[in-house]
């Protein structure tokens, strides 16, 4: 018997800034990149914030999508410093999870996304975008990993990754995990788009089984 449940929408992980930073147009590419979300029908889970691009992307999309569009996920130490321990507002920011601590923060962000987006931020979101590389490179997932360049802000990072392929420190066949976008448009068509490159191990991790002591 075919079953009858809805079928969850396909959902983009965007990794962002907790500050607006020091230009318009990087709030409006975050104002941007949750139209192309609506437009596309794509859910949206991020850290959960409701200040700086965090929460622009948010507003934005649960004003055209609605609440159930966007979930955040926060530890409590960041409710309790960013929000003044309150819960975020459901019909302006979506549904707030709240997790005890960063490690259980990245991992459901990853396993309620198909797809993973960096748009500008600080020393927060490259840390949460090379987790998700290294795990692409590890075979623990497959999922589109896009830069969103918006206006070269990201033309250094990409330099330094061409480098580590130049200087043998990363293979040149998983150069391709990381793919640049430079519109919202952009982003979505390097979604659709994507093909996890060859290169990648090919590990099962569901079946390595409980830790050993050596």
């Amino acid at each position: 018997m075919a079953s009858t449940a809805p079928e969850k929408p396909f959902t983009v992980c965007v990794f962002c800034g907790a500050n607006p930073g020091s230009k318009p147009l990087y709030t409006d590419a975050a104002a941007a990149l949750a139209r192309v979300l609506h437009a596309n029908s794509w859910g949206l889970t991020y850290g959960g914030g409701t200040v700086g691009l965090m929460g622009t992307i948010a507003s934005t999309l649960v004003s055209l999508s609605g609440p159930e569009s966007v979930t955040g996920i926060i530890p409590r130490a960041l409710i309790k410093f960013e929000q003044a321990g309150e819960i975020p507002p459901h019909s302006t920011y979506g549904t707030t999870t709240v997790v005890a601590d960063m490690h259980a923060r990245k991992a459901q962000m990853a396993q309620r996304s198909q797809a993973f987006v960096a748009l500008p931020g600080g020393f927060g979101t490259m840390e949460e975008l090379f987790e998700v590389v290294t795990w692409s490179q590890l075979g623990i997932h497959g999922c589109p990993v896009v830069l969103f360049n918006v206006g070269g802000f990201y033309d250094g990072l990409l330099m330094w990754m061409d480098t580590a392929v130049r200087e043998g420190f990363v293979r040149g066949d998983l150069r391709g995990i990381v793919v640049e976008a430079k519109t919202a448009e952009e982003v979505a068509e390097r979604i659709r788009e994507y093909v996890p490159p060859s290169g990648r191990m090919d590990l099962n991790w569901a079946s390595e089984g409980p830790d050993e002591k050596v």
